[in-house]
Protein backbone atom coordinates (compact mmCIF):
# COMPACT_ATOMS: atom_id res chain seq x y z
CA UNK A 1 0.00 0.00 0.00
CA UNK A 2 1.44 3.31 -1.25
CA UNK A 3 0.28 6.65 0.09
CA UNK A 4 0.84 10.01 -1.32
CA UNK A 5 1.37 11.94 1.70
CA UNK A 6 1.75 15.45 -0.93
CA UNK A 7 -1.63 14.77 -2.07
CA UNK A 8 -2.62 14.30 1.47
CA UNK A 9 -1.42 17.21 2.78
CA UNK A 10 -2.24 19.05 -0.79
CA UNK A 11 -6.21 18.46 0.12
CA UNK A 12 -5.81 19.01 3.51
CA UNK A 13 -4.38 22.24 3.36
CA UNK A 14 -7.39 23.27 0.15
CA UNK A 15 -10.12 22.00 2.25
CA UNK A 16 -8.85 23.75 5.30
CA UNK A 17 -8.54 26.92 3.41
CA UNK A 18 -11.91 26.66 1.53
CA UNK A 19 -13.72 25.62 5.22
CA UNK A 20 -12.31 28.59 6.80
CA UNK A 21 -12.82 31.34 4.28
CA UNK A 22 -16.45 29.75 3.19
CA UNK A 23 -17.03 30.44 7.42
CA UNK A 24 -15.87 33.86 7.45
CA UNK A 25 -17.65 35.08 4.26
CA UNK A 26 -20.61 33.59 5.92
CA UNK A 27 -19.97 35.66 9.26
CA UNK A 28 -19.39 38.61 7.60
CA UNK A 29 -22.96 38.40 5.47
CA UNK A 30 -24.46 37.32 9.15
CA UNK A 31 -22.29 41.22 10.09
CA UNK A 32 -23.91 42.95 7.66
CA UNK A 33 -27.69 41.89 8.24
CA UNK A 34 -27.00 42.68 11.99
CA UNK A 35 -25.67 46.06 11.00
CA UNK A 36 -29.17 46.79 9.01
CA UNK A 37 -30.85 46.06 11.83
CA UNK A 38 -29.01 48.44 14.19
CA UNK A 39 -29.04 50.90 10.87
CA UNK A 40 -33.05 50.14 11.01
CA UNK A 41 -33.75 50.29 14.27
CA UNK A 42 -32.20 54.20 14.86
CA UNK A 43 -33.27 55.48 11.84
CA UNK A 44 -30.81 55.57 9.02
CA UNK A 45 -30.42 54.05 5.65
CA UNK A 46 -28.78 50.47 5.57
CA UNK A 47 -28.41 49.78 1.39
CA UNK A 48 -24.86 49.23 1.81
CA UNK A 49 -24.79 46.60 4.38
CA UNK A 50 -28.03 44.61 3.28
CA UNK A 51 -26.58 44.68 -0.52
CA UNK A 52 -22.83 43.44 1.29
CA UNK A 53 -24.95 40.56 3.34
CA UNK A 54 -26.26 39.54 0.10
CA UNK A 55 -23.45 39.16 -1.83
CA UNK A 56 -21.93 37.31 0.95
CA UNK A 57 -24.32 34.73 1.18
CA UNK A 58 -24.60 34.38 -2.54
CA UNK A 59 -20.92 33.91 -2.05
CA UNK A 60 -21.21 30.87 0.02
CA UNK A 61 -24.09 29.75 -2.18
CA UNK A 62 -22.32 29.27 -5.00
CA UNK A 63 -19.22 28.21 -3.62
CA UNK A 64 -21.63 24.76 -1.97
CA UNK A 65 -23.51 24.43 -5.74
CA UNK A 66 -19.53 24.32 -7.05
CA UNK A 67 -18.57 21.68 -4.40
CA UNK A 68 -21.66 20.02 -5.04
CA UNK A 69 -20.81 20.06 -8.92
CA UNK A 70 -17.50 18.61 -8.27
CA UNK A 71 -18.77 15.70 -6.45
CA UNK A 72 -21.63 14.78 -8.46
CA UNK A 73 -18.60 15.30 -11.84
Amino acid sequence: MHIDWAALGSVFGVSLVATVSLVAVFTLGIVGLSRRERAVAQGDSATLALTGAYVCFAACAAAVAYGISLIVA
